[in-house]
């Protein structure tokens, strides 16, 4: 069983890679029964939708308006 530490490195982590089944079936197994990881679990989905629709930093802009 997942504590919700380890949970939280995994929701962490299926951001950007894809997790092994054994740490997807921990970790849903997880959820199943954690009220607070799923309001994590929902608030990492949605802060990584609202990076994606960033822009990448205003230093990267500058450098290319500057070019």
């Amino acid at each position: 069983m997942l504590m919700c530490r380890e949970a939280t490195e995994l929701m962490s982590l299926k951001q950007d890679t894809t997790l092994s089944l054994r740490d997807q079936l921990a970790l849903r197994i997880h959820l199943s029964m954690c009220q607070a990881c799923r309001t994590c679990a929902r608030q990492f989905d949605l802060l990584h939708q609202a990076s994606k629709r960033h822009p990448t930093s205003l230093l990267n802009s500058r450098q290319t308006l500057d070019d």
